[in-house]
């Protein structure tokens, strides 16, 4: 049985949504303690919580959230005889967390300086990380649990098959990778966002050797050279990283403007029997 703990890291690493539910309170005879978690996924459950019809119901409540797309925190009482058709004859009181899936998923190519430092940033946001790099010694031993690190010879042979709603950010020290990785984004995804690091006359010469490549003016619209906010100066690794990782965030996502349902005192006063 997959501990719970090991189980919120493997749903990180796989960009997948998941529900933390844990026993707060167990009165009478129950099948486990109060403390215990359990991990739900759309399609999977990590550890117990004791089984039989009250982790059913829980599973199937967990799911429930989970299908809203947005956090979610709540507090629900299970009489084990009334609710879940257990013997015991105990009651438990559950709460659920409820984490859907980052809203905002990121490839990025390169793991310098800039590299390291806009991961670094975004890895404290609500994103999942897909960072690849060909040198697997440029990598910090410390990989972030929304962060999965791909040491890939070709790193453009990542590219086939890239949703057009990830975000694609092109850091590399190699200019000739950098054109090799635009070129094919453009050519065979539909990436709406791409961004690279560089200068305006390194967006000049792309732009113009793109069109003797055969791509289209119209596919200019996907891609932004330099990456960043112009408002935020600096050249600084970490100055160029907060300008990107500005410029990110600053784009709509799917959940934007859409506010977490929170669990309240009181409704945990009132399921525990505190009023």
């Amino acid at each position: 049985m997959t501990p719970w703990q090991t189980a919120i890291a493997a749903c990180h690493q796989a960009a997948e949504g998941f529900a933390v539910v844990t026993l707060l309170q167990a009165k009478g005879s129950t099948p486990r303690d109060g403390g215990s978690k359990i991990v739900v996924t759309q399609t999977e459950t990590f550890d117990s919580i004791g089984g039989g019809g009250l982790e059913h119901l829980v599973i199937t409540r967990a799911r429930d959230l989970l299908s809203q797309g947005v956090p979610v925190q709540c507090v629900e009482h299970f009489p084990l005889a009334g609710k879940a058709n257990q013997c015991c004859g105990g009651s438990v009181s559950a709460l659920f967390e409820a984490f859907p899936a980052s809203k905002r998923s990121l490839v990025v190519f390169g793991a310098g300086h800039v590299g390291k430092a806009v991961v670094q940033v975004l890895s404290e946001c609500d994103a999942r990380i897909d960072w690849v790099d060909a040198r697997a010694e440029q990598f910090p031993e410390v990989i972030p649990g929304n962060v999965q690190r791909i040491v890939q010879a070709q790193p453009e042979d990542l590219i086939e098959g890239l949703r057009a709603d990830v975000v694609v950010l092109i850091l590399t020290h190699d200019h000739a990778l950098d054109y090799r990785l635009l070129s094919k984004l453009l050519d065979e995804t539909e990436v709406a966002s791409i961004g690279m690091i560089g200068s305006k006359t390194k967006s000049e010469r792309f732009r113009a050797r793109l069109r003797r490549d055969g791509i289209p003016v119209a596919e200019d619209a996907r891609w932004r050279c330099p990456v960043g906010l112009p408002e935020v100066s600096g050249k600084l690794p970490m100055e160029v990283a907060i300008s990107i990782a500005a410029e990110v965030l600053s784009r709509p996502s799917l959940l934007d403007g859409v506010d977490p349902v929170g669990v309240s005192w009181k409704s945990v006063q009132a399921v525990l029997g505190k009023r």
